[in-house]
């Protein structure tokens, strides 16, 4: 039950995550960004592989859900949020730029 938990929260992090990386991206249309965007897709995938498998066998699904959260770790980026205070950083507010 523990593991489940585990995996739907880490599952909510990544996909939160990648939902701001795509907001981004489709403000700013910095390469950075999509690039996350697709590197944070695939880690839902896995961690969401990772909660099924959880069930079955614990140890493997954690395994999974550890795999995806390492491929969601994000490269450096450009600076988009200038002097935005957190709450704007936290929801990925930005300047739309065409």
């Amino acid at each position: 039950m523990y593991y489940f938990a585990i995996s739907v929260a880490a599952f909510a992090v990544v996909a939160f995550l990648t939902l701001r990386d795509i907001r981004i991206f489709r403000r700013t249309r910095l390469e950075s960004y999509r690039k996350g965007a697709m590197k944070g897709m695939a880690a839902m995938f896995l961690v969401f592989l990772g909660g099924i498998v959880v069930q079955v066998n614990p140890e493997f699904g954690l395994l999974l859900v550890l795999l995806g959260m390492f491929i969601n770790k994000k490269g450096q980026r450009e600076d988009v949020f200038g002097g935005a205070k957190t709450a704007d950083r936290f929801l990925g507010k930005t300047e739309i730029k065409n």
